[in-house]
């Protein structure tokens, strides 16, 4: 009797602990595998723990997805040094994925690419449009999510990545 009391109150105690990590909106960002520009795996979990990772939802013909990218780079090569990591994910369809590794190495954007062209991912992320912004702590818990870029929005990210980096 003793143990199923224990049991019943360990259970309680863990049902209570959740809801209120639900109630703060904090998730664990689902893991994921996708390929970059040079066709290598990359799986998220294995890229967790160092630091802050900022995932950026984007696609070739978004331009707003480029602003925002071009202000990314800025706080990517700040920070890259310090744990931070970066990947924007291309959600390119198939008709204009090809564009993707041109463009980048155009906009001499030196971050990690992946490409999303079922858009699996964003699926994962709840990203309905882009461009969309999730910043994972080293945990791999969503801590900030945005959808849209205007001027200005890159401040609170950057604001976000140094605090975490220097926690």
């Amino acid at each position: 009797m003793k143990i199923l009391t224990t049991l019943l109150l360990l259970f309680f105690i863990s049902a209570s602990l959740h809801s209120q990590d639900q109630s703060k909106g904090i998730r664990k960002g689902p893991n994921f595998k996708a390929e970059n520009l040079d066709g290598d795996l990359v799986e998220l979990n294995a890229e967790l723990g160092d630091g802050p990772v900022l995932l950026s939802f984007w696609a070739t013909w978004c331009k707003p997805c480029i602003e925002e990218l071009k202000e990314y780079k800025k706080i990517y090569e700040d920070y890259k040094d310090k744990g931070f990591k970066m990947y924007a994910i291309s959600t390119d369809d198939e008709r204009t994925v090809a564009k993707v590794k041109p463009f980048v190495k155009s906009k001499n954007f030196m971050f990690p690419v992946l490409l999303d062209t079922n858009s699996d991912i964003a699926r994962l992320y709840y990203a309905q449009s882009v461009p969309y912004s999730v910043i994972l702590d080293k945990k791999g818990l969503i801590i900030y999510s945005h959808l849209g870029y205007m001027r200005g929005d890159e401040v609170k990210v950057k604001d976000i990545i140094s605090s975490e980096i220097n926690k």
